[in-house]
């Protein structure tokens, strides 16, 4: 696989002595990591993930099942591992960073720690059905997430575009299914916002019992984008927890 496909470095960190990789939010791409790039810049040397279908990448098929997500964003991430590597998901991308965690242990190059961002614990399943649902009720989606320019989704150029790189991320992590009884040895370091209607704070706690390592849990005002207004917040989480060994947050 050609790793630079999948792999976006806005600053690059080559003497940083720890690197951290990003897994977007469905629908979501590497572009939306660059904030937190510049900001860990040059201490942590940020990788942003880019999904197939999207962007620079939009002739490329889309990937409507996590597992083989997951594969591949293993495979790609691998030549990275030279040196420590800790994994930051948001949304899908943090069942998705969960995934490829334990697909790195497999291959004996573990992550040194896990970030899980707005996403329920893996085993606090819920039923959902919105890949199946029309294009409008997509858009619907994205409106109730607040997580997208609201003029964006008026535009129609913009939207045939966006809409199936979504659809395809929405059926990957609604379909997924994690393995039962499986967990990572790293810390896993969770954040949520206290209104987020995609994970409440108690399905984000549950994340405790996916690894035998440490546990962090830091939640924040906001709802399933909180994230967009808690940036220096979440950078400093980060730093503190790759570059200082001081993760913040209650246990």
């Amino acid at each position: 696989m050609d790793d630079k496909k999948w792999i976006r470095r806005f600053h690059p960190a080559d003497e940083a002595p720890v690197r951290l990789a990003c897994l977007p939010h469905a629908g979501g791409s590497a572009s939306s990591f660059f904030p937190v790039s510049k900001a860990l810049s040059p201490s942590v040397d940020v990788l942003a993930v880019q999904y197939p279908g999207r962007q620079d990448r939009r002739e490329d098929p889309c990937i409507e099942d996590l597992a083989e997500l997951a594969d591949r964003t293993a495979e790609a991430l691998a030549p990275a591992t030279d040196r420590p590597l800790a994994l930051f998901g948001h949304s899908m991308g943090a069942a998705l960073a969960y995934e490829v965690a334990l697909r790195l242990e497999e291959r004996g190059t573990a992550p040194v720690a896990l970030f899980v961002s707005g996403r329920r614990a893996p085993s606090r399943h819920r039923e959902e059905t919105v890949h199946q649902r029309s294009d409008d009720a997509l858009v619907e989606e994205l409106r109730r997430l607040s997580g997208t320019d609201a003029q964006m989704l008026e535009d129609p150029d913009i939207l045939q575009l966006v809409l199936p790189p979504l659809r395809a991320d929405y059926r990957a992590i609604e379909t997924y299914r994690a393995r039962p009884g499986l967990r990572v040895t790293c810390p896993v370091h969770a954040l949520t916002g206290d209104a987020d209607p995609r994970a409440t704070p108690d399905e984000v706690q549950d994340w405790q019992h996916h690894t035998t390592g440490a546990f962090t849990i830091n939640v924040f005002p906001g709802g399933h984008f909180y994230l967009n207004d808690h940036q220096p917040e979440i950078a400093k989480i980060i730093s503190s927890a790759l570059v200082y060994g001081a993760p913040l947050g209650s246990v």
